[in-house]
């Protein structure tokens, strides 16, 4: 009966992926640059707890095992200077659900959301019965919002409470903010008394070693997410952690830890000893760390000078594994092809090439920005660490690059 349920898409990354099996089912070769997933493999360490803690099966707190906030707390503070008490992190299956809970615990709350932005952020503040305000951005801004942005969102204002969800590096353009734009933005949300919720699950994986969490400009009012999903190459483990800031209203805090108790109930246990493993040891995590950055590093780059060369418009990565190349030079070509919309620009690459793009509309944009979010994983692990050939090593990012462009100087 039509009216009764939510109208709410399946995840665009999630069904590109599908989409993509599809082709591979029926033989067909397919360059996975739609789907964001990493391609190392854990630590051999934490790979070596998560089997040998397959006997526990026991549900631990909602709030997370202790010992394990206490290292994320000691390992963050060491990585990038985040302050947290470990009993204000919270520990689930997950940032994914965190980020939803976070927006579930308010009644009603104007939802500022840049565009373009992660695919899930929008939907959630839908589901939870948010108003959402929009903040669009430009190639020429990288991207980027900045308080000018903000304070014109205000102007749409519904509510009292206001939530502005950051993040970078960000997905889909793995881009980043310098530390002025930081400053600028905490002061206008200072000054608007948001709450500012920074996905910042891309943090370990900055180019240049030097991420900068927004807690540290706007300690007052900042939530903090992370997990094990990129850096550590375990998204399907489900483990992420939010870091709430010091003085919490406590009511809520219970709501959190409230919500979570009625939904996730808590992590797995075998996947938290893991977790232990990998922040236990800052050292050791940050050259398993280094050395996926060189790589991602390296081939981003390629990537971007590939594209850029064939007027393909595309800010160099700064972090994460993904960029948000811009092909409205090629506007007219392709609307001569029946190309108007980014869907059928990755619909068409898609059938006509093999290679697998996500579309701009998915992540905030209207539907004829010519925009896509090309991630850079599909390549193997090299054999021999540090040893690493772009054109040996990811055979699948050089030839999917070049299909994109040949296919972009079709007549």
């Amino acid at each position: 009966m039509k009216g009764l349920y939510k109208e709410i898409e399946e995840s665009q990354t999630l069904l590109i992926n599908t989409q993509s099996k599809l082709l591979i089912d029926q033989n067909k070769k397919v360059i996975k640059f739609g789907f964001g997933q990493s391609p190392f493999l854990p630590p051999k360490s934490v790979l070596k707890a998560l089997k040998e803690s397959v006997k526990h099966k026991e549900y631990t707190s909602v709030q997370g095992d202790s010992e394990l906030r206490e290292f994320m707390s000691a390992f963050h503070k060491q990585h990038n200077s985040l302050e947290v008490d470990p009993n204000n992190i919270l520990i689930a299956p997950g940032s994914k659900i965190l980020l939803f809970n976070i927006l579930m615990a308010f009644k009603n709350a104007d939802v500022f959301i840049p565009s373009p932005s992660w695919v899930s952020y929008a939907p959630q503040a839908r589901l939870a019965g948010h108003h959402i305000i929009k903040l669009n951005t430009t190639f020429e801004e990288r991207w980027r919002i900045n308080s000018k942005t903000i304070v014109e969102g205000t102007k749409l204002k519904k509510h009292e409470a206001s939530i502005l969800i950051l993040n970078y590096p960000g997905n889909p353009d793995g881009l980043t903010y310098s530390e002025q734009e930081l400053i600028d933005i905490a002061q206008i949300a200072k000054s608007q008394n948001m709450l500012v919720i920074s996905d910042e699950i891309y943090g370990l994986l900055n180019h240049n070693h030097s991420h900068l969490s927004f807690s540290n400009y706007y300690p007052e009012k900042t939530i903090t997410t992370t997990g094990l999903s990129k850096w550590c190459g375990a998204g399907g483990w489900r483990f992420g952690a939010a870091f709430l800031y010091k003085n919490i209203e406590p009511e809520f805090k219970q709501a959190l830890i409230g919500i979570g108790s009625e939904t996730y109930s808590c992590a797995a246990a075998p996947v938290q000893i893991a977790a232990k493993t990998a922040y236990k040891n800052f050292n050791e995590t940050k050259d398993y760390v280094d050395y996926q950055i060189d790589i991602l590093k390296k081939i981003g780059n390629y990537c971007s000078d590939h594209l850029n060369s064939e007027k393909i418009k595309v800010h160099a990565p700064q972090g994460g594994f993904y960029i948000f190349p811009d092909f409205s030079f090629h506007k007219e070509k392709l609307n001569l092809r029946g190309i108007t919309t980014s869907h059928q620009l990755c619909e068409r690459l898609l059938i006509e090439t093999g290679v697998a793009l996500l579309p701009a509309s998915a992540f905030g944009f209207d539907a004829d920005n010519l925009v896509a979010r090309l991630a850079y994983v599909d390549f193997k692990e090299p054999k021999e660490k540090h040893l690493f050939n772009i054109q040996n090593d990811s055979p699948n990012i050089i030839e999917g690059i070049e299909k994109i462009v040949n296919w972009i100087g079709k007549s």
